[in-house]
């Protein structure tokens, strides 16, 4: 697990600690910001493009960009608390210590690793999301049962696709974008949660027969 140590005259220091790695290791803390590269970069630079394409005045576009970030304030606001999140469970030695506990699953965890992808994008909305909170624990557990790491990991997001369908989050945007009544929107869910658990479990049948050919 990770281990947080406080050295006299050291900064603390996270450590990467057996059974989950051969050796005490550095578990190196660091952040990028990539602005250039982030898929939000490129919408703003559509938005500003379209906005002189079409002319638009930049009272009206500013009018515009402020009504968006009123309405995504509080999803941008949750995502980035999912985020932080799961960097705090990493470094707290939480997700690998899920991931020794889903090692006690064996043979079945191919399974399990698509509904793990299922459940965190069901509770966040987003499979990047749920990558970045149980990304950390595929490849731990995976490591633990001998598993190829890629294939859970690959396991996590598929089945989280499969989860997007019944995310509340996604539930609400498409009742919005439809002009669906509030009240209808838990018979959406009910529509959906019976496919939503028909194709994570299947996606979890195909990851334990990829695991079990060796793939």
């Amino acid at each position: 697990m990770n281990v947080l140590f406080a050295w006299p005259g050291l900064h603390n220091q996270v450590m990467r600690m057996p059974p989950v790695v051969a050796s005490a290791v550095p578990y190196a803390a660091s952040y990028k910001f990539d602005w250039l590269a982030a898929s939000g970069t490129a919408c703003l630079l559509a938005a500003l493009l379209a906005a002189a394409v079409l002319r638009m005045p930049p009272r009206r576009f500013a009018a515009v960009f402020a009504k968006t970030v009123k309405q995504l304030l509080l999803p941008e606001l949750t995502i980035a608390a999912v985020l932080a999140l799961a960097f705090l469970m990493n470094y707290s030695g939480a997700t690998a210590t899920l991931g020794l506990a889903f090692a006690a699953t064996g043979r079945l965890f191919p399974f399990f690793s698509a509904l793990l992808g299922w459940i965190g994008v069901f509770l966040t909305g987003s499979d990047t999301s749920a990558n970045a909170l149980f990304g950390n624990l595929q490849v731990i557990t995976a490591a633990r049962l001998h598993f190829n790491p890629v294939l859970m990991a690959a396991a996590n997001s598929a089945g989280g696709v499969m989860g997007k369908m019944i995310s509340l989050q996604s539930i609400a945007v498409a009742a919005a974008a439809t002009g669906m009544a509030a009240r209808e929107e838990a018979k959406l869910f009910r529509f959906t949660l019976r496919h939503s658990i028909v194709l994570a479990s299947l996606i979890g049948l195909i990851a334990m027969l990829y695991a079990e050919l060796g793939v």
